[in-house]
């Protein structure tokens, strides 16, 4: 795989993002992402998943300078996989923790919210979901998965106003369940994911999907509606120009300022 590292040691799997410097999702991410994920819920060698970045970068979201170029088909396509991933990572059966190790903001931070477990490295990093300034329609599929950890008010509120959070805040709301330092990220996250790969794994496993029953319901169900908003809305004008300036500010960043 191009986008994606997959190693297999005493049951557990690791999937590290190793795309670029900054992990950024394009297409050939979330397929990959996709795959990978099939390919180890049915492998019976593997009894957990930690997902997992680089320094300083779990995932800066969505590759804006190269979907922003797609066109209408290719657009579509990466939509419809990415809420595809978004549901193939949520109703990922084994225990499934996440180690993040830097910054986590829009698709980083909805990879991060599928995980059943969440450790975050101490830092200057945030975390949260931003679409709606960027003038992305947020789906209730999304809505539902944010509100599952942070409650309906509070992905209500933050989501209305795109809040990125910092990392304490983040512990705070419940939107992360640790925070360690960089160096003890990984061996946090190998530690929680171990102690749940003891018990039962039938046991454990379909619990899980019972307590994501009405979660997996919302996030599976067909979107085609709220996607046709969502493309609509993205080759909007208004949307066309924020992306724009987004992606003029992330190629000539000196200046942009």
């Amino acid at each position: 795989m191009k986008t994606l590292q997959i190693t297999i040691q005493d049951k557990l799997a690791v999937i590290t993002l190793d795309r670029g410097r900054s992990n950024a999702i394009n297409t050939e991410m979330i397929k990959e992402l996709i795959s990978a994920l099939q390919e180890l819920e049915a492998d019976d060698e593997v009894g957990g998943l930690i997902i997992t970045g680089k320094e300083n970068f779990f995932s800066a979201g969505i590759d804006l300078i190269e979907v922003y170029g797609y066109d209408e088909q290719q657009s579509k396509d990466f939509w419809v996989n990415f809420l595809l991933m978004a549901s193939t990572l949520a109703a990922f059966k084994k225990p499934f923790v996440t180690a993040i190790t830097g910054h986590s903001p829009a698709g980083g931070c909805i990879i991060a919210i599928c995980s059943d477990y969440r450790v975050m490295a101490k830092g200057d990093y945030i975390i949260g979901l931003n679409e709606i300034p960027v003038g992305i329609i947020v789906p209730d599929a999304v809505f539902q998965l944010y509100s599952f950890w942070l409650g309906k008010r509070k992905a209500y509120q933050y989501l209305l106003e795109g809040k990125l959070l910092k990392v304490n805040e983040a512990l705070e709301d419940g939107l992360i369940d640790v925070v360690v330092e960089p160096s003890e990220v990984w061996a946090t996250a190998e530690q929680k994911i171990r102690s749940y790969m003891k018990l039962s794994a039938s046991t454990w496993q379909q619990s899980k999907l019972n307590f994501r029953r009405e979660l997996l319901s919302n996030l599976q169900q067909n979107k085609s509606a709220e996607l046709e908003q969502m493309l609509k809305q993205w080759w909007s004008p208004e949307t066309r120009v924020i992306l724009q300036k987004m992606v003029e500010k992330l190629t000539n960043p000196v200046k942009s300022k």
